[in-house]
């Protein structure tokens, strides 16, 4: 579905024989169809619905339908979707949104790609959500749906237990110990992972009435942040990077420093009283088919082992697996020190020594640029072209809906509401705007830098989604560094083992160097779950992270192929986001709602 000419078939005015319709009346417009399709959708008449679509127009949908991240392409699939879904969803209630943020608005996103954008709010027999639809000109004033989410926001009976459906006061200290032992009673939610997609997956969980524990190898809420290096600090905007229920302080720097994040993660744990059990790991697991249940041993350090039942374990251990280092030959003898970028803290001790950095990646970058700060001799070893994005095109990239001014919320409905596709599309278009100043990439050009333009062309969302890295933010000042000649270059030759004094190329050409530091990525975010649960529930789990033939994350906040086993990945706005429904799924299913069998399409 994702191919690297997409932007070919984007609805643009040219395509569609159109001229540019700028003075049509959004509302009007948006009425007139909204109309027709609620109509439609009332008769449960799926055929007059897809006739309100573009031949290739989309329909997207989060959990509302399909109980599932999915994505229908043509008409053909769409009226599938509804052959299967529209009568067992229930759709009803539709409600045209005019309030501000959500009117209909008619959207110039380039010269020649116009769209109408409309929302309306929808019931279902089981829950409300929200739906926006991106409409485009035909010839003849017609307008018809490009695209079109549905996402579910509730669950009608088992709302979050929030505002003024909170509890009237909190436990009391040995009913809070109580609660988080588990004395009287086995969690249904095992969360595996205290960082703060786990954090954000268990808050939901329990203020949608899931009795949930975390647990983590770590002795401290945080460690995962505090341990990295001392100068790392969020690529992502402080609005980007909110988290549910509690708000970052406005008076916090708009890019996060690490050590802060960390603090805040055990603050958040600590004030939504979530039930935590640190320096814990699993150590034996056993499946139950019959009664879909788990069995899990866990060794409590200085407490001893505790036998829990419960029904899902979720896997929030990170986007990656185990770090990976090359298995590079004459490591033995090299005299000086080798580490992994998960294991480096500082260049401080290293002033007046030589450093080599493996990789050309966020990470690679910040440690290369620590080292150059602290008057070590670095050099950059790039195994492959990287994607390099400014800060301010990243604006660009996530849009502009992110700031103080704008609900969360809401940016994310806007964020998720097209389909992989066309932003696929999108960003071949408009991908030297995002690309940030052209002087950087001519800059590092001459350093014999090489750069990408993304998988796809579609620029850094693309070697996110699909490979977790290949990318750098340049907000750090290492670009700078290396046109400037403080951080230098090295590539086009393989590595083919140690030296005494450092690592020797395939060209013959060597590099000196007291520490080699090995930014080289991590494995399989099923690396963990196979540690925990085995080969042979691992077997059936065929890939978690990356993106599936339509376009959505392949077994990450949905179900992976086992039940009772999910995966919960990603940066804090995907955390944020995801978490509600992969939470809403399990509350589903344990509330007798959603039985993934009946869900056929």
């Amino acid at each position: 579905m994702v191919t690297n000419t997409f932007s070919q078939r984007l609805p643009t005015l040219g395509r569609l024989g159109v001229t540019d319709p700028c003075n049509v009346s959004s509302s009007e417009v948006a009425t007139e169809w909204f109309n027709a399709f609620s109509a439609a959708i009332t008769q449960n008449d799926a055929a007059a619905v897809v006739d309100l679509f573009l031949e290739d127009g989309f329909w997207k949908d989060v959990i509302a339908l399909t109980w599932d991240l999915r994505t229908f392409e043509g008409r053909k699939d769409i009226k599938r979707l509804l052959d299967a879904r529209l009568v067992a969803t229930g759709l009803h209630e539709l409600c045209l949104s005019q309030e501000p943020l959500k009117e209909p608005v008619l959207q110039k996103v380039y010269d020649d790609l116009v769209w109408l954008r409309l929302c309306f709010g929808f019931s279902t027999k089981h829950g409300k959500g929200t739906a926006v639809v991106y409409l485009v000109p035909l010839p003849g004033s017609k307008w018809k749906a490009y695209s079109l989410l549905t996402c579910l926001d509730s669950l009608t009976d088992f709302p979050q237990k929030v505002g003024p459906l909170r509890n009237g006061r909190s436990g009391s200290e040995e009913k809070r110990r109580e609660e988080t032992e588990f004395l009287n009673n086995d969690p249904t939610v095992l969360v595996i992972g205290a960082g703060h997609v786990g954090l954000e997956t268990a808050a939901r969980l329990k203020y949608m009435g899931v009795p949930t524990l975390i647990i983590d190898k770590k002795p401290r809420v945080g460690d995962s942040w505090r341990e990295r290096y001392k100068t790392l600090c969020l690529h992502h905007s402080i609005w980007y990077s909110q988290m549910p229920y509690l708000k970052f302080p406005s008076t916090w720097p708009i890019y996060i420093p690490a050590p802060k994040l960390a603090d805040w993660l055990e603050a958040y744990a600590s004030f939504l009283e979530l039930d935590i059990w640190n320096s814990s790991t699993i150590t034996k697991t056993s499946w139950n088919d019959s009664t879909k249940t788990w069995t899990v041993e866990v060794n409590r350090d200085g407490k001893g082992a505790r036998i829990l039942t419960v029904k899902h374990l979720v896997f929030a251990t990170g986007s990656a697996g185990r770090p990976i280092i090359p298995d590079i030959p004459g490591k033995a003898s090299f005299k000086g020190s080798v580490l992994h970028s998960s294991e480096f803290k500082s260049g401080a001790n290293n002033n007046g020594k030589k450093a080599i950095v493996v990789g050309c990646g966020n990470s690679a970058h910040d440690i290369a640029q620590d080292f150059y700060r602290h008057g070590v001799d670095v050099t950059m070893y790039q195994r492959s072209s990287t994607f390099v994005i400014s800060v301010e095109s990243m604006k660009a990239v996530l849009g502009a809906a992110y700031r103080d001014d704008f609900p969360t919320e809401l940016a994310d409905t806007y964020g998720t509401s097209l389909p992989w596709a066309v932003y696929v599309g999108q960003f071949e278009c408009s991908l030297q705007m995002i690309n940030g100043r052209r002087e950087i990439l001519d800059g590092l050009a001459k350093t014999g830098f090489k750069t990408n333009l993304g998988l796809h062309e579609a620029g850094i969302i693309s070697l996110y989604l699909e490979r977790g890295g290949g990318y750098y933010i340049s907000d750090t000042g290492a670009s700078k560094s290396i046109i400037d000649g403080h951080i230098k270059i090295k590539n086009g030759s393989a590595i083919e083992s140690f030296t005494e004094n450092g690592l020797r190329f395939a060209d013959g050409s060597e590099l000196q160097g007291d520490v080699v530091v090995f930014a080289t990525g991590y494995g399989d975010v099923r690396d963990f779950m196979r540690d925990v649960c085995g080969d042979e529930i691992a077997s059936k789990i065929p890939r978690v992270w990356g993106l599936d033939e339509e376009g959505q994350t392949a077994g990450v906040w949905r179900y992976c192929g086992h039940d009772g086993l999910w995966f919960a990945n990603g940066n804090l706005a995907l955390a944020r986001f995801h978490s509600l429904h992969l939470a809403m799924q399990i509350k589903a299913i344990e509330e007798g709602i959603l039985n993934k069998a009946d869900v056929v399409i």
